[in-house]
């Protein structure tokens, strides 16, 4: 079964100051994950409740793109069994899943977005499709991502457009805006999502959903045309930090296939993340420096989270790192990325390719030796000058977006605050300037503009202080209650 695009909408007004549902399809991950071990609940009574919130909220947003409800059936029952049996099973045993559709899922269509692969069915699944199914997922289908997963608004000319849970006639983000559109609805109990600019931060933000972008290295990728690269990476999206922590649980660890595979294992971030935050020193920037514009709507709704973290017995001071040097390095190193893995496709597909994606990879292909060169040596620099800010302090508050969920006709913001965004990319600065760093950061959700639009926080941590950020991010969430806020849908 595949959905088209869903209608456009007036506002669907959140649920003011709601708990979280009793029902299963907004229960935690590892609670259900709980709940099926002891056999109080079994597989196929989740998979159906979340099969029953598809069919009545995504002809609404648009999410799930691909849906194979037959087979996740049939994998839910052989849960049960395999449970009845005694057998051993994994930490996300019996849950059900929707994949990004930019991971290779083998024998359910994996697009891209791109008409070029709209019929393509891998034969082999991604390295973080095979670890969450061995540790127990049930496959339900795909999510929507923009056109090869290149930009931050979810729309293609495949399943057309996803829309915001809280305003249908906005953005849900991207690039794995289906994945974070689908998690608000209470469509999957997790998600699995990929980051180079943006793309698990700033959905995230837009649904009032959690989205961390690990350490390069920390969830390794399998298969990819650069294997030491490391301004892409993967990783986990949920409705809480405690789920993602769970997910991240099981993508992380050492492979043999990716070279710059952490050695870490999983499991050390399937512990509680209980942590009195007290002594923290933290920095807090709303605009970094003034180096990104904001909307005022999202400075608004992001000032009173300093004040949680001063509550909470941190040592909060506005300040932030010189990111000198990070749009060069971001976007140098991007345009060469699009160009090695989409140039062929320039060549003979060019028409099937969204205008400006192809000025992506024509801007790759413009690249000399000295370009790459410049930009590695600007790389590092900015990592020595952002090592320097943490041992100052132990984590950066910033906003995940610059703008709250926009216009779903628009393809990105033409301005901010006032100030024009010359392209698509511009007004994702919040979010790529810290990829440029390799620094972990996790969006939370934060707070609302008075429209009722989500806005997130964005947390980074010091160098592969993964578990750190997490624990801050959980600390904020247990003081909050932002992320119990749900769209009234279905």
């Amino acid at each position: 079964m595949t959905f088209v695009t869903g209608r456009p909408g007036t506002r669907v007004p959140p649920e003011e100051g709601s708990s979280l549902s009793n029902e299963i399809h907004f229960v935690p991950a590892r609670e259900l994950a709980r709940r099926i071990r002891a056999r109080e609940l079994s597989a196929r009574e989740v998979l159906h409740a979340h099969l029953d919130r598809i069919e009545r909220t995504n002809p609404q947003v648009n999410a799930i793109v691909t849906l194979v409800a037959e087979r996740a059936t049939q994998q839910a029952r052989a849960a049960d069994e395999r449970l009845a049996s005694g057998a051993e099973v994994g930490p996300l045993h019996g849950l059900p899943v929707a994949h990004k559709d930019t991971h290779a899922t083998a024998g359910i269509r994996t697009t891209s977005g791109s008409p070029i692969f709209a019929d393509h069915v891998p034969a082999a699944d991604d390295l973080v499709i095979e670890r969450m199914r061995a540790a127990g997922v049930i496959t339900l289908g795909k999510t929507n991502v923009p056109e090869f997963a290149a930009g931050s608004h979810t729309f293609n000319p495949v399943f057309g457009l996803t829309r915001n849970p809280y305003d249908l006639s906005r953005s849900a983000g991207g690039s794995s805006g289906g994945a974070a559109a689908a998690l608000a609805c209470g469509m999957h109990p997790l998600a699995d999502g990929s980051d180079m600019g943006g793309s698990l931060r700033n959905p995230a933000s837009f649904c009032n959903v959690v989205g961390f972008r690990p350490s390069p290295g920390r969830v390794p990728s399998w298969p990819v045309p650069a294997g030491w690269a490391t301004m892409g990476v993967q990783g986990p999206m949920a409705r809480d930090v405690a789920d993602v922590a769970l997910l991240l649980s099981v993508l992380a660890g050492p492979d043999p296939r990716s070279p710059i595979a952490l050695e870490t294992p999983g499991a050390a971030f399937a512990v509680p993340l209980d942590r009195d935050p007290a002594g923290l020193r933290v920095a807090w920037s709303p605009d970094l420096g003034g180096a990104v514009p904001v909307d005022p709507a999202v400075t608004g709704a992001l000032e009173p989270a300093a004040k949680v973290f001063a509550d909470l017995g941190c040592t909060v001071e506005e300040d932030c790192p010189d990111l000198s040097g990070a749009d060069e390095v971001f976007r140098t190193l991007r345009a060469w990325h699009w160009d090695l893995a989409l140039g062929p496709l320039l060549d003979g597909r060019r028409a099937d390719l969204k205008p400006s994606l192809a000025e992506n990879i024509e801007a790759g292909r413009r690249l000399t030796a000295t370009d790459v060169g410049r930009a590695e040596a600007l790389h590092t620099a900015l990592f020595h000058r952002v090592r320097t800010f943490f041992e100052r302090y132990d984590a950066l508050l910033l906003p995940v977006s610059q703008v709250p969920p926009f216009d779903a006709a628009m393809e990105y913001p033409d301005e901010v605050a006032g100030v024009p965004m010359p392209d698509y990319l511009e007004w994702m600065r919040s979010c790529y300037l810290i990829s440029a760093t390799g620094c972990p950061a996790l969006s939370v959700p934060a707070g609302f503009t008075p429209d009722g639009l989500p806005v997130g926080l964005q947390i980074v941590g010091p160098h592969r202080a993964d578990l750190a950020v997490l624990r801050l991010g959980h600390a904020f969430q247990q003081a909050t209650s932002h992320h119990t806020r749900r769209p009234l849908l279905g």
